[in-house]
């Protein structure tokens, strides 16, 4: 027998003994006419953001169907949008009832909702066509995993507030429980599961992270010039040896400083000189370090650029820069003439005692020993970092986030001044401040992920019953404490939308005043505690790598009640512009 009678052979045998199989294998090949579904849709919260990651599943006359591709159900996508197509049998669409099922942890499951099928005519093949579309609203549901991540943040806060541990450690810490929990109970029951590990990686702010280490990059650079002690020197000289002239120009170079650079970096810049000012007056740092990261949090307000949540407001509404200037500079100059009265009073009584016998002899005593030591390497930092300040300016107009501008300043620096990276990451990157920032983020985005954030947006939007008075009040004052709580970064992204649709919603929101409430909420409310703001964070930090320490509660005690006057301040103002 030849080859080609064997192959024959095998063939006719395979037809004889798989009859069956055979038959299957040339439907799967050409199954026919079919009936073909297109189904497009997104599933929402209540304010209008898309749900991500939850499943989709289609029931046609009560009966689950697959769709085509390798998974069982559809899963929605980043902004909660999802696309799927459905091949049946010939005539099942035809008159069917088709329903839609979601699901998904910490949310409630979406009982079948009807969908209506648009006949799209047949194809090449005779398949019949048929599209649909679902937008769907989800609702949030108090499960486990809500009262967990409430716990847990109420928790680091109470560790931080009564320094029961470092503030990095009880921040790592809660972001580690979370974890935990979601992954070990979770596994066992949804309703524990409170955070995935990709969406505690990607609530990390890298823009804020990747900000804050070029700037201290920077900052360590140029202490190598003498020019702090410098500035020290001008300073001192300028006020004459007045403690109380040397706080208030202070804290208005901070406040000036902050709304063209943001508060964050004027804070990276300042702290080096108020130190060496301290020292040689031998006054204690803190007394003029709280009142300069206060003055920057207002003056940061200012401009779009100043102060975090601004960023995030001027790029979601569209807002310019000059819009901010135009809106919010008067009342930042009140908030700035009642923050230097308040501080100049405050701490009248370490000013009294601080070391200033003869001013003449102490004024040439520092020039002679806070001289520039490195004029080259000076000229290098100044044109670096006026290349990155013009970036700052810039960055709306390039689209780029301010972390880039950061960055590519301190790496050219480095570059062009040829100063060791290694130790500026070893000295001069605080590196327990990023860490805290990231274990901070984590146990703020499991709040969120579980709804509390959403909730107390919700409640806002319950209250204010279609009153523009009610939504601006509402909206500073919620801002303003929930900020000082739990960082002003993600609470303002939370509210972003929310404040677009009462701006939609509420007559008279048109012109925009919620957005100013938002904004001046957010940054003035930061000033609260030591976690309410980055810069609050930096300051304590380097604070305490200097040896001076920083109590939560100490920061609360001179803070909390220039901030709430200053909160009240902005509602006035507002209730009077609008």
């Amino acid at each position: 027998m030849t080859k080609r009678h064997g192959f024959f052979l095998l063939i006719f045998l395979w037809l004889i003994l798989f009859p069956g199989l055979s038959a299957t294998t040339a439907r799967a090949a050409d199954p026919g006419p079919q009936d073909r579904l297109s189904l497009a849709g997104s599933i929402l919260n209540t304010e209008g953001r898309g749900v991500k990651e939850a499943d989709v599943e289609v029931l046609v006359n009560g009966r689950h169907v697959r769709p085509e591709g390798k998974k069982p159900t559809i899963v929605t996508g980043s902004q909660g949008g999802f696309l799927a197509q459905f091949h049946l049998p010939a005539g099942a669409l035809a008159g069917a009832r088709v329903e839609i099922q979601v699901k998904k942890p910490n949310w409630r499951d979406l009982p079948s909702a009807p969908v209506t099928l648009l006949p799209g005519g047949q194809d090449q093949s005779g398949n019949n066509l048929f599209q649909a579309q679902a937008h769907l609203t989800l609702h949030r549901a108090v499960t486990p995993a809500f009262w967990i991540a409430t716990l847990v943040l109420l928790l680091v806060y109470g560790l931080i507030a009564f320094e029961l541990m470092h503030r990095t450690l009880a921040a790592f810490l809660g972001a580690a429980v979370i974890m935990f929990i979601s992954y070990v109970a979770g596994t066992f029951n949804p309703g524990y599961f409170v955070l995935s590990f990709e969406d505690a990686m990607r609530a990390i702010d890298m823009n804020v992270i990747f900000l804050l280490m070029g700037m201290m990059i920077i900052v360590g650079v140029l202490k190598k010039t003498g020019l702090f002690q410098w500035l020290a020197y001008q300073s001192f000289a300028m006020a004459r040896g007045n403690i109380y002239i040397l706080a208030g120009i202070l804290m208005v170079i901070t406040a000036v400083a902050s709304a063209f650079l943001d508060n964050v970096t004027t804070m990276l810049l300042m702290i080096p000189v108020t130190i060496e000012i301290a020292g040689a007056l031998k006054l204690n740092p803190i007394a003029l370090l709280i009142p300069e990261v206060f003055a920057s949090n207002v003056g940061g307000t200012a401009t779009l650029i100043g102060d975090p949540p601004n960023i995030l407001i001027g790029s979601y509404a569209n807002l310019t820069f000059g819009a901010f200037l135009h809106n919010l500079t008067l009342i930042v100059i009140i908030g700035m003439v009642f923050t230097v009265a308040f501080y100049l009073f405050w701490y009248r009584r370490p000013y009294k005692e601080a070391e200033v016998k003869d001013v003449e002899r102490t004024t040439a005593y520092m020039k002679q020993e806070y001289r520039i030591t490195d004029k080259v390497l000076l000229i290098k930092c100044l044109v670096m970092l006026g290349f990155t300040i013009l970036l700052f300016i810039l960055h709306g107009v390039f689209h780029m986030e301010p972390s880039i501008a950061a960055l590519t300043g301190a790496m050219l620096l480095l570059a062009v001044s040829g100063v060791d990276i290694v130790e500026m990451l070893e000295h001069e990157v605080e590196w327990p401040t990023l860490v805290f920032f990231m274990g901070l983020f984590i146990v703020v985005a499991g709040a969120e992920e579980t709804g509390l954030i959403q909730f107390i947006a919700e409640w806002v939007v319950h209250l204010s019953q279609g009153n523009l008075v009610v939504a601006v009040v509402l909206v500073v004052w919620v801002s303003a404490l929930a900020s000082a709580a739990i960082d002003n970064i993600p609470f303002t992204a939370t509210m972003l939308p929310i404040v677009a649709f009462l701006n939609q919603s509420i007559p008279g929101a048109e012109s925009g005043v919620l957005w100013w409430a938002l904004s001046l909420g957010a940054c003035f409310g930061g000033n609260g505690t030591m976690i309410g703001a980055s810069a609050n964070v930096v300051t304590v930090g380097l604070a305490e790598k200097a040896g001076y320490h920083i109590s939560f509660m100490a920061y609360i005690k001179a803070c909390m009640a220039p901030m709430l006057v200053t909160v009240a301040m902005a509602t006035v103002y507002l209730l009077l512009a609008y």
